[in-house]
């Protein structure tokens, strides 16, 4: 006898129904799996039981099947704004694993967090360490060399600078002994003065008078240069008051 139709209704009996679910859903699943087989599909299946119990077949995975999905069904602006998001999130993901990647980094060029670590990450971390070493080091030298030469320059400009210095205080010390010297020139106008007479003296001289002679006793008086002669009588006798004007008495001096 050839096998009935059934009638597409729901199984009342708990146990029929059960057996039937199992059988039907193995077929599924296996049908499933040849269409992505033969046909070269990509096919998602999800079964949920009765129960709650979840059973799934995915040809390419179920995430990436929906994920397919939805950028299908989604209208373009939907569609457009999803693969935004998407690619956001894929980018925040990116950045935070490398985030996590560099704390790590830190963590072991500071010492810190050694334990996971084996022998050979241990070495490759040595040989970080010491080339950052031999960095340092070698822009510290260069650092200070730099530092020194401009030093020297400023060495150099401040020497150059303390020549010209002393350069200009010579030419105005020159300059300044120079107008003294003609003050002290110009202040003595009397060695090349002209105006006085030949045979005169330009200091003031005190002549003695006869009546002060006789009033007052005679004093020493000092003979410079000439010899004392007697007055003489007649023609004489202004050679003798010549003589006598050269003769400064005692209290003049």
């Amino acid at each position: 006898m050839g096998r009935g139709r059934v009638e597409l209704k729901r199984i009342e009996n708990k146990i029929n129904r059960q057996v039937t679910f199992s059988k039907r859903r193995n077929g599924l699943l296996k049908k499933a799996y040849e269409l992505s087989v033969l046909c070269d599909a990509e096919v998602a299946l999800i079964i949920f039981s009765s129960r709650g119990k979840l059973y799934e077949f995915g040809s390419s995975g179920i995430t990436k099947t929906l994920e397919r999905y939805q950028r299908c069904s989604l209208s373009p602006q939907e569609n457009a704004a999803e693969r935004e998001t998407q690619s956001w999130y894929q980018e925040v993901s990116k950045l935070k694993a490398k985030y996590e990647s560099l704390q790590r980094a830190q963590r072991h060029l500071l010492g810190e967090d050694l334990g996971p670590l084996n022998v050979k990450e241990l070495q490759n971390l040595e040989k970080q360490l010491e080339g950052a070493l031999l960095q340092a080091r070698q822009r510290k030298t260069q650092l200070m060399i730099e530092q020194m030469e401009e030093l020297r320059r400023k060495e150099r400009q401040l020497g150059d600078l303390n020549k010209q210095l002393k350069i200009k205080v010579s030419l105005e010390m020159s300059s300044l002994e120079a107008a003294e010297g003609q003050g002290l020139i110009r202040g003595l106008p009397w060695l090349w003065s002209s105006s006085v007479p030949s045979g005169s003296s330009m200091f003031p001289m005190h002549t003695s008078h006869p009546s002060a002679a006789m009033d007052c006793d005679p004093e020493p008086v000092l003979q410079i240069g000439y010899h004392q002669y007697a007055p003489a009588e007649g023609p004489s006798a202004p050679r003798s008051m010549a003589i006598e004007s050269n003769i400064i008495q005692g209290w003049a001096l």
